[in-house]
């Protein structure tokens, strides 16, 4: 970024990434979270020759459609950045060099104290809610993730649509939940190619399902489910996004198994008064049931798309499957929405209880401020539960 604010704080923050970022930064498009990262940056290295990039940017400034996002989890001393009290925030960091990462970049946290008076350095203007890009970082801060089908459904509500290429699934995740995808779509598959595609055939359009390469292999499918092109690569958007979504329900549960077992054994350390102790003796069986209610309201929401696909591969039926591809995006928001905070949930949980074991137990009210983080979070769930049910 060409200029920055003379708060220190975000002065010492926008400048540098700081060490660990720096070492980090060069793994971020081989092994970086589809939910935890957005990398612009390789998106420009993959993409910037294709006319969806250049006509329909993330970001309408150069410099910061190369960025990477990332949702970061704050350290205790950068908590007083914000004006109240948070655990995650939207870091942007922007590469000094795109196609070399190991040179490290700058960074600052979207709405950190020094925020606005650092936007209106870096872009040359008084009102910072009069500049699109702003607009777009904040919508972003206001996500639990960076999933890319919530972040479409998040912008388009709001009037910005950048183009596909920008929304797609890490490289990384593609390659871990290949099988689990290849699985879920094999008879459908053979439905609309022949017994011929199972197998490695199948994975290699399995591939292409999550990796957006539409091409004329998929001819077939699109004839089957009697779509338009334009329908056909909305719908696979759509496919593509319930098949991860999936995927990450199933990888929650076990990590949401492991928040349980620790909400129902561990034991801090140190003095509390009677208030926080009943407190903690209060807090933990309620949020068992939240994060078991949350769980079950994804389950709840991907039985929609598993009877319509089973309407298809059973029943030979492309009608239902096809609406619900066509119509399914409205639900992003509200999967994206319950998976990310389940997400922030088993991260956190497990890097501070990694740092207690490592250091020492968590103090009461230590432990009891992660609960309350928790508790805030689940208490979005709860209110989207709540409106169904009016």
């Amino acid at each position: 970024m060409n200029a920055f604010i003379s708060n220190s704080a975000a002065t010492q923050a926008a400048q540098n990434v700081n060490n660990r970022d720096v070492r980090n930064l060069a793994n971020l498009g081989e092994r970086a979270s589809t939910s935890r990262v957005l990398n612009l940056s390789h998106i420009y290295l993959t993409s910037s020759r294709e006319k969806e990039y250049q006509l329909r940017p993330f970001f309408r400034d150069s410099q910061l459609n190369k960025c990477i996002l990332v949702k970061h989890t704050l350290r205790t001393n950068e908590r007083d950045l914000f004006g109240r009290n948070r655990r995650t925030a939207t870091k942007i960091i922007l590469p000094f060099d795109p196609h070399d990462l190991k040179l490290g970049g700058r960074s600052i946290l979207v709405n950190q104290v020094g925020f606005d008076g650092f936007c209106r350095s870096y872009f040359g203007i008084d009102d910072v809610m009069a500049i699109p890009d702003i607009q777009i970082l904040r919508l972003l801060d206001q996500l639990p993730s960076l999933d890319p089908f919530l972040v479409r459904e998040h912008l388009s509500r709001n009037g910005f649509k950048p183009g596909a290429c920008y929304l797609k699934i890490s490289p990384f995740d593609v390659q871990r939940m290949v099988g689990f995808a290849n699985a879920e779509i094999e008879r459908l598959v053979v439905t609309a190619f022949g017994d011929g595609f199972a197998g490695d055939a199948g994975v290699k359009l399995t591939g292409k399902i999550l990796a957006d390469e539409l091409d004329k292999e998929l001819a077939p499918l699109r004839r089957v489910l009697r779509m338009s092109e334009d329908e056909f690569s909305d719908g696979i958007f759509s496919w593509r996004g319930f098949l991860y979504f999936k995927w990450r329900h199933l990888e929650l549960q076990d990590e949401m198994r492991k928040v349980l077992e620790g909400l129902a054994t561990y034991q801090p350390q140190g003095a509390a008064d009677e208030a926080l102790r009943e407190y903690l003796r209060e807090v933990r069986p309620r949020l068992a049931r939240k994060i078991v209610d949350a769980i079950a309201n994804v389950g709840r929401t991907m039985a929609v798309y598993d009877q319509a696909y089973h309407a298809l591969v059973e029943g030979e039926n492309a009608g239902p499957f096809r609406r619900f591809l066509l119509d399914g995006p409205e639900l992003f928001f509200e999967l994206g929405e319950n998976i990310g905070i389940l997400s922030h949930i088993g991260s956190f949980w497990s890097y501070r209880m990694n740092q207690a074991l490592d250091h020492q137990r968590l103090s009461p009210m230590e432990y009891a401020d992660i609960l309350m983080d928790f508790e805030d979070s689940l208490a979005v769930v709860g209110g989207m539960e709540d409106e169904r049910r009016a």
